[in-house]
């Protein structure tokens, strides 16, 4: 049995052992969110206070307990959401033990790029699905998962195209994750050479052999439109073939093409057009070669229009989906005058009195709304084909959006979705979720209380209203997830 057959077998026992039995995550998960059972105290106020507010924007809302851990950070509320988000801002610094022991079984995530080959293409879909929902659900470092998916957005891949089915594994470990809380500049870079980024908006075939040959430009209008400047961001159809110029020559070794070396990206100056170009009115000169991608990166990361875009999306992601146009403006600046400096961005943004004051306004994508009522719910799950079903159903499976634009961030696109959460949520409680547990009734006596796990579950004090709606069915938890309170945050 040769290693290639070796592996396949192996990824297929693996994904065998993952469906049919899903002991394993259960034993690991079943402990909670917290890693205890201990009791928790939940808000016992009818407003969503500061901290509530800070929780449910920084993360994918509270589990059993997060509540009074972030309360008890400060003397007062401001103090504790300060010392939060200086937390949630530095990862590194939290010990996400607990959430490392659960994907250690997903480490074929972990192999060099040309390995991921070995395994099924849906092995590795299902696997990079399985680490994305068990982090959101699980991490300490929860703003960096939330960040993490907005950035998997804003530079997306669709994985089914071509070699991305195996490629998009390590350009959501090697770009995303990696440069989540970084520099903008440098993951801009990244994810222009990034063997996934390559293959899907075909930069594998932008080349200029000879004067006659045009480049392809898929990759540049996007670079332009979508990762930097923006639709209105004051490009040109000449700014674009200008950029696409700088970029010829680079490929990866894809499947079919080569033996060995496969995902490897390599630069070809036979294949490059080394004259002189002009983006944005600013030169690159002849003679780069590959060099050229740096200076084009460095010239449209800088440019104002840039600032404005990315500030106006993080603003939407963490404010309102009609960002306030004075925070974006002071985050655009401070975005600019950090040279893109992504943790320095969001600690302003984060400040600002419209990010304290706007509170319960956003309605979660699905794959928010699942994972935070996997969180406050404290539920065990494998995270395996039977929720991932759900997000599919509610039009937000990961790594499956087709277009370069990701999948929206406004309420309007998700409001087709409402049956299904309600549907969602009532198996949630039922129990009906293949590889996913939830214990009410301990969950309740850990709350202190049907009240008080309202409180948690809504992050503030149920309205009489609510309550009358919350003692009339015995569905109590199914109730309390489908509701519009838990549905916003």
């Amino acid at each position: 049995m040769d290693r290639r057959r070796f592996l396949q077998l192996g990824s297929g026992l693996a994904a065998s052992s993952v469906l049919a039995c899903d002991r394993l995550p259960q034993l690991l998960l079943t402990r909670g969110i917290m890693g205890d059972s201990a009791p928790f105290a939940p808000p016992d106020v009818p407003y969503i206070d500061l901290v509530s507010h800070a929780i449910s924007r920084l993360s994918y809302g509270a589990g059993p307990g997060e509540y009074a851990r972030v309360r008890a950070l400060g003397r007062t509320s401001h103090d504790a959401v300060a010392a939060y988000v200086r937390e949630q801002l530095a990862p590194g610094q939290l010990d996400d033990g607990r959430a490392e022991a659960v994907l250690r079984r997903l480490s074929m995530l972990d192999l060099p790029v040309g390995e991921l080959f070995e395994y099924e293409a849906p092995v590795v879909l299902d696997s990079l699905t399985r680490e994305r929902l068990l982090r959101a659900t699980l991490s300490r470092r929860q703003l960096h998962e939330a960040l993490v998916e907005f950035w998997s957005d804003h530079f997306n891949i669709d994985s089914s195209k071509g070699d991305c089915r195996w490629l998009k594994a390590a350009d959501e470990r090697d770009v995303i994750r990696a440069h989540a809380l970084g520099s903008f500049g440098a993951m801009v870079r990244a994810s222009a050479l990034s063997p996934a980024m390559l293959w899907y908006l075909d930069g594998r075939t932008n080349r200029r052999a000879n004067a006659g040959e045009q480049p392809n430009e898929n990759y540049a209008r996007e670079l332009l439109e979508l990762h930097t400047l923006g639709v209105h961001g004051g490009y040109t159809q000449r700014d674009v073939m200008e950029a696409a110029r700088a970029l010829t020559g680079w490929t990866v070794r894809g499947l079919g093409e080569s033996s060995f070396g496969l995902g490897r990206v390599e630069f070809a100056p036979e294949l490059h057009d080394d004259a002189q170009k002009v983006v944005l009115g600013e030169v690159i000169p002849a003679g780069g070669g590959e060099k050229d991608i740096d200076r084009l990166v460095e010239i449209v990361c800088a440019h104002p229009a840039t600032a404005i875009h990315l500030s106006t999306k993080l603003c939407r992601r963490f404010i309102d989906d009609d960002p306030p146009r004075r925070a974006v403006e002071w985050v655009a600046s401070v975005f600019s005058g950090s040279g893109g400096d992504i943790r320095a961005t969001l600690s302003v943004l984060l400040a600002t009195p419209e990010f304290l004051a706007v509170r319960g306004t956003k309605l979660k994508r699905p794959f928010h709304f699942v994972v935070s009522a996997l969180r406050a719910t404290d539920a065990a799950s494998d995270a395996g084909p039977a929720l991932q079903d759900y997000l599919s159903r509610m039009g937000h499976a990961p790594f499956q959006y087709p277009t370069p634009d990701g999948y929206a961030d406004h309420a309007t696109a998700w409001t087709a979705t409402l049956l299904w959460r309600w549907n969602f949520a009532m198996a949630l409680q039922r129990n009906r979720i293949q590889g996913t547990r939830v214990d009410h009734a301990l969950l309740e006596r850990r709350a202190g209380g049907r009240r008080a796990l309202a409180a948690h579950l809504l992050g503030r004090r149920p309205t009489p209203d609510e309550w009358s709606a919350h003692e009339s069915t015995p569905d109590t938890l199914a109730l309390l997830v489908a509701s519009p309170a838990f549905q916003r945050f």
